[in-house]
């Protein structure tokens, strides 16, 4: 009885872990790498250089009260600065947004005339097993890589333990 307790409680532990790896795995992206959500950013440059994968998440680092973030509804939106579009709006300075599909999203400044002024960025989300890249250390928060290589070892050591515990 003892050992059916323990041989359960050690599945369901390395079932949790390799469930967590899958998230670790995920990437955090600061929008604009080290300048951050700034009128002074290249968004264009800053994006090219990023792959972006479903299960990724964006973070918005600005001066709360001066940006904001506008998710457009539309390319056309997009391109036309198109405010009144928008599908959500954050304010907090320091704000997460989940890529949970593939597809292209759209996001602007909503502090007027800072869209039109290149306040803005497209993201095109992608599909796939292989971890996301971001470009440097500084579009990317700094422990993502070393959070992917501990993910795999944890994902590695329950693959290889969990039929080992039935063994007993």
């Amino acid at each position: 009885m003892a050992a059916t307790i323990l041989k359960n409680t050690i599945f369901l532990v390395l079932l949790f872990v390799a469930c967590m790896t899958k998230e670790a795995l995920a990437a955090q992206h600061v929008v604009g790498g080290s300048q951050g959500w700034e009128e002074s950013t290249d968004f264009n440059s800053w994006a090219s250089g990023q792959k972006f994968k479903v299960g990724d998440q964006l973070v918005f680092k600005y001066a709360s009260g001066l940006h904001s973030v506008v998710e457009l509804a539309s390319e056309s939106a997009y391109k036309n600065c198109d405010i009144g579009s928008a599908l959500d709006s954050k304010n907090s300075g320091s704000d997460v947004i989940k890529l949970n599909k593939a597809g292209t999203r759209y996001f602007a400044c909503g502090t007027l005339g800072h869209c039109n002024q290149g306040m803005k960025v497209k993201i095109t989300t992608i599909t796939g097993n292989a971890p996301s890249s971001p470009a440097s250390p500084s579009s990317s928060t700094s422990d993502a890589s070393a959070s992917r290589s501990f993910a795999s070892i944890v994902l590695a050591v329950a693959l290889l333990v969990t039929p080992l515990i039935y063994l007993f």
